[in-house]
């Protein structure tokens, strides 16, 4: 059984999208916990920038990609990554978490803090997973510790190996060199030209989706050359 999830944890893989997150902060911590979970990527929909409170340092090891829409990060993640898509949500069809109902590769999709996932978020997803609450006090979690359970749980399933302690701690990795600091996605001058292009030929999708989005795109390629 060991050696078998062993095998598992080596083939697949987790990753973690952020879209309409109303507390930009929240990024940073979702990092730290996705850092701890062994998330291998944390895709950034909408808003390129996003602040690194909460993270102690925890971006440096996580590779951050961002896409314009959701129709884009959706191609993104079912075309080159392979995963199913699970949205963390309360639905009529959504599975307890703690039932693992995992099967390969699988990107997260966490809802907004106060109103959930919306229409167009639970329209990319392949199933849904909520998590159990056994208290009567509050009706949702915060959406960094919802994160965490689900991750958590996910690591269990695909039987990542445990990392290495020392004294109370856990031994942090060495920095990955040439990480960006920035606090905003950091991709290529060619990445980001090509981005722009496929935002004029998906228009009216993403207008839709990010509202005044025109101010944040004629500013990319400054924040690009910012850092």
């Amino acid at each position: 059984m060991a050696a078998a999830e062993a095998e598992r944890g080596a083939a697949v893989e987790s990753v973690v999208v952020v879209h309409n997150v109303a507390k930009r902060h929240n990024v940073g911590t979702l990092a730290r916990s996705a850092t701890a979970f062994g998330v291998a990527e944390v895709v950034v929909v909408g808003r390129r920038d996003f602040s690194a409170f909460g993270s102690h340092g925890s971006t440096s090891h996580l590779r951050f990609r961002h896409f314009a829409s959701l129709a884009l990060t959706r191609a993104y993640l079912k075309d080159e990554r392979g995963c199913d898509i699970c949205g963390v949500e309360i639905t009529p069809d959504a599975l307890p978490v703690t039932a693992h109902p995992f099967r390969r590769s699988t990107a997260f999709l966490f809802g907004n803090e106060g109103t959930g996932l919306s229409q167009k978020e639970c329209e990319i997803c392949d199933f849904f997973v909520y998590i159990p609450q056994y208290g009567g006090g509050t009706a949702s979690l915060n959406v960094t510790v919802a994160a965490s359970i689900v991750l958590h749980h996910f690591g269990v399933w695909a039987g990542f190996p445990e990392r290495v302690r020392e004294g109370n701690k856990f031994i942090v990795a060495d920095k990955p060199k040439g990480q960006s600091r920035g606090l905003y996605c950091t991709d290529s001058i060619e990445e980001v030209i090509e981005e722009r292009k496929m935002r004029r030929e998906n228009a009216c999708d993403i207008f839709e989706e990010n509202g005044s989005s025109h101010h944040q795109e004629s500013n990319v390629l400054g924040l690009m050359l910012s850092d």
